[in-house]
């Protein structure tokens, strides 16, 4: 029986060292076709740079938009109110 419990023990061994070794051999397989090198990715920083690059220049934009749009709706109410200042003072 002794026998017998060591061939198992010994049987069991192989199997996990077998499955170890195509665990590690598949792990290197899926790696070599994914791994990039460092030289040739962006960092993280660059990626946050460029984003926040952009966005500063979307909101320059919108303020840009929004200064033009404010003073185009100044200068119609002036003039409606010039007009309406005007318009009143003339009938007299």
């Amino acid at each position: 029986m002794a026998s017998g419990g060591s061939v198992h023990a010994a049987a069991a061994v192989l199997l996990l060292a077998a499955q170890l070794l195509c665990v590690g051999a598949a792990d290197a397989d899926q790696e070599t076709g994914t791994v990039i090198p460092a030289e040739s990715r962006p960092c993280v920083d660059c990626h946050a740079f460029e984003f926040m690059q952009r966005a500063l220049q979307d909101l320059k934009k919108t303020a840009f938009n929004l200064d033009a749009r404010t003073e185009t709706l100044v200068l119609r109410a002036e003039r409606r109110a010039l007009c309406d200042c005007m318009a009143t003072s003339s009938l007299r």
